[in-house]
C-alpha cells in the first residue's frame, strides 16, 4: 500500500477540528457542538487525515 500526502482541504478539516478542541478543552470557550464531544471531535480530525493519507483522490 502506497501512502500520498492529503489533499490541502482534507488538511485544513483535520486543523480546524483539532484547532477548535484546542480552544474549547485549553482556553474554556464553550461551542455547542464540540464542548461535550472533545474526544469524538478528535477523533474525527484523525480519521479525516487518515482517509486522505491512505486514499489518494480524497
Amino acid at each position: 500500500m502506497k501512502l500520498s500526502s492529503p489533499s490541502f482541504g482534507v488538511f485544513i478539516i483535520s486543523v480546524v477540528l483539532f484547532a477548535l478542541v484546542i480552544v474549547v478543552r485549553y482556553l474554556g470557550i464553550a461551542i455547542p457542538v464540540i464542548s461535550g464531544n472533545t474526544f469524538e471531535i478528535l477523533l474525527v480530525a484523525y480519521v479525516a487525515m487518515l482517509v486522505g493519507v491512505l486514499f489518494t483522490r480524497i
